[in-house]
């Protein structure tokens, strides 16, 4: 199978204006991401709604895709531009597309290998396992989505997911909420997706589903639509980028990495 990474980066955020061009350690987030993507694969692309993200990317080398502006979410806008891109005597399903969130500047390639050893399935994603030195606000947290997985044996590191959901997940009946933790029992998930391309063309023409519409998780419509999503384990903590704030602790991560 041939794996092809894109990106999604569009300039406007409610929450963080110009989001992508941020700088970390002297260099645009978008950047960073590309950057740390391209260790693990041969091709990276870019797709994004502004030009001036598109000129950064050329600016440093990469490659860039203009996308239209009005996409619900980052998996339609992959199939926009994986559909801009020309791939020779491959089929769609010899394709598979890697969704890397444009705001995970220290993504680690051994996390997009993982994703990749997935397959052959329809969808892969990772999921992380919380551990003692999470909280149970970090656990209750609503904005870190949670996995439950049916995992192939007892090393529980690839699997497949059963539900994802805002609520903690899966309720530990009997047992004291602050002991939960302890218990090996709930990962978060960390949104990165990996997709046959044939599948991909499938899920973006599906109806909004009742659960993604209750908990606003577009992987829950894949699995109402019967759709598998393969899991794997990574231990590594993503440090996701949303807010200004958010930024600083990033930026103050990448000179810990300098010195």
């Amino acid at each position: 199978m041939q794996f092809i990474g894109i990106i999604p980066a569009r300039y406007a955020s409610t929450r963080f204006p110009g989001k992508p061009l941020a700088e970390i350690g002297g260099k645009p987030m978008i950047q960073r991401v590309w950057e740390q993507a391209k260790k693990a694969l041969d091709r990276v692309v870019v797709a994004t709604d502004d030009k001036r993200i598109y000129d950064c990317v050329k600016g440093f080398g990469g490659e860039a895709v203009m996308t239209r502006s009005d996409h619900r979410c980052g998996t339609d806008r992959c199939l926009e531009a994986f559909n801009h891109l020309r791939f020779d005597n491959l089929g769609l399903d010899d394709l598979v597309v890697i969704n890397i969130q444009g705001d995970e500047p220290f993504i680690q390639p051994e996390q997009i290998r993982a994703l990749m050893a997935c397959f052959p399935t329809e969808i892969a994603t990772l999921v992380q396992p919380y551990s003692a030195n999470d909280t149970l606000a970090d656990l209750e947290n609503p904005n870190s989505p949670k996995v439950t997985i049916a995992f192939d044996d007892e090393k529980r590191t690839v699997g497949r997911a059963l539900l994802f959901s805002r609520s903690v997940i899966p309720y530990l009946r009997g047992i004291d909420r602050n002991e939960w933790l302890g218990r090996g029992m709930h990962y978060r998930h960390i949104g990165m997706y990996a997709y046959r391309a044939d599948i991909l063309g499938e899920i973006t023409q599906l109806a909004p589903s009742p659960l993604e519409q209750a908990e606003s998780l577009e992987q829950l419509r894949w699995l109402e639509n019967g759709y598998t999503i393969r899991v794997a384990v990574t231990e590594t903590r993503s440090i996701g980028i949303d807010t200004p704030e958010d930024l600083k602790k990033a930026q103050a991560f990448a000179q810990t990495l300098e010195h």
